[in-house]
């Protein structure tokens, strides 16, 4: 499996600053946020599958461009995997006919550009040999992350979340967790306004990684593009065990 980083950033302002949004192999995407731009058409038509961790703009910001842009370009909808509160959420204030058009029942009901497929935590989705679990977060709204298992190796990207138990319990269970990728949105002297958004900075962050076991590569994104460098610098300072990489845009796991 190969894993690629199109958008890692907590906003946008740059060329390099484009929204969550990573590739799985040719056909997946887990979020899909300003980081799909740098996909071009036919790459967006391949896109069969959509894991959204929550109902946040900068991690949906493309998904109703997808279906718009290529659904004519494919012979079968695009599935979309959410829980069932991010789901109704995107049905209430997104696909409503209001914001956008509801692909859900276009360009029929019978055969449309997207079908939603709820999700709920502990579940795991098999697509051929490739296995995606759905992990707890705990944000402002509703929220997960996920596990992608290869078989030989596991990935694990945990969307937004702040102090979270229940997710260490988890990895902790994962026996061949390879690499984590983890949000920390804001720096230190945002701490309060990180606790209150429900997100991680630098001193959270060395806190929670106490609680994980192993030795899995960390990567960090989400950072806030006026906060990069001071982010980065308290990261390197913060006291953890793990040696903590941020996330690049265009980065490549193989696993």
């Amino acid at each position: 499996m190969k894993l690629k980083v199109l958008g890692c950033s907590g906003g946008i302002g740059g060329e390099n600053l484009h929204t969550t949004s990573l590739l799985l192999d040719d056909d997946i995407l887990i979020d899909a946020g300003t980081g799909v731009t740098r996909l071009d058409l036919s790459q967006l038509a391949r896109i069969d599958h959509v894991f959204l961790t929550h109902s946040h703009l900068d991690h949906i910001a493309c998904l109703p461009f997808i279906s718009d842009s290529a659904g004519e370009l494919r012979d079968k909808p695009l599935i979309v995997y959410a829980t069932a509160e991010t789901r109704s959420i995107l049905e209430a204030h997104i696909f409503n006919w209001l914001i956008w058009p509801d692909f859900t029942v276009i360009p029929t009901p019978e055969q449309p550009f997207i079908r939603f497929q709820t999700v709920q935590l502990g579940e795991t989705v098999r697509l051929g040999d490739r296995k995606i679990t759905v992990l707890p977060a705990v944000h402002t709204v509703p929220a997960v992350g996920y596990q992608i298992d290869s078989g030989a190796a596991s990935l694990v990207f945990t969307g937004d979340t702040t102090t979270n138990d229940a997710l260490w319990g988890e990895l902790n269970q994962i026996i061949n967790l390879r690499y984590l990728i983890i949000e920390t949105a804001f720096s230190n002297r945002d701490i309060d306004l990180a606790k209150l958004s429900m997100h991680l900075c630098p001193l959270i962050l060395a806190q929670e990684l106490g609680k994980l076991n192993g030795n899995a590569e960390i990567f960090v994104t989400h950072f806030k593009p006026a906060q990069i460098d001071v982010t980065a610098r308290e990261l390197e300072q913060c006291g953890s065990r793990f040696a903590i990489q941020a996330l690049h845009p265009e980065q490549v796991f193989d696993f």
